[in-house]
């Protein structure tokens, strides 16, 4: 078997996936449907939609930049990702992953522990230093020579003067 890329989907994922992509608006099962003459672009495939995804999500490139080529179009790619994820396609993965994975090698369940956070470290400017857009404001530059320091001519204002 060829060693496939991180993004790409080999078929014995795919079969594994495929149960758990949401069935399209409007569309009943085993229906059979053809398109209007004029009626659009055709659908993309579910399994391409899902490559391409994937894709984003292991590059980190935007949406825009995939490959219409391999892909489609980005547009529709991202509206059918916000579909899947309203309809809950990728907690559903999840949970087929964490159950499948349980089965395998066995998950110790009371040891787990979620950690998160989002402040900034307390600590941290003085192990890095300024922030980088910080650099060059106002309060750090030095006067002109020769100047003197400027000066509002009011000192304070308040709002109906």
């Amino acid at each position: 078997m060829p060693r496939l890329s991180s993004w790409e989907i080999s078929d014995e994922f795919w079969a594994k996936v495929e149960p758990l992509v949401p069935a399209r608006a409007g569309r009943k099962a085993g229906g059979r449907y053809r398109r209007a003459v004029g009626g659009g672009r055709k659908a993309l495939a579910p399994r391409r939609i899902f490559e391409a995804v994937v894709y984003v999500l292991r590059t980190g490139c935007q949406w825009k930049a995939l490959s219409k080529a391999r892909y489609g179009s980005a547009s529709s790619v991202h509206k059918y990702f916000q579909q899947w994820h309203a309809a809950g396609f990728f907690e559903a993965l999840w949970r087929a992953g964490l159950a499948e994975y349980d089965e395998l090698e066995g998950i110790a369940w009371r040891w787990q522990s979620l950690d998160g956070s989002m402040v900034k470290a307390p600590l941290a400017r003085e192990a890095v230093g300024p922030n980088p857009t910080d650099r060059g404001k106002k309060w750090e530059q030095a006067q002109p020579a020769g100047g003197r320091p400027w000066r509002p001519a009011v000192a304070h204002r308040r709002r109906g003067q």
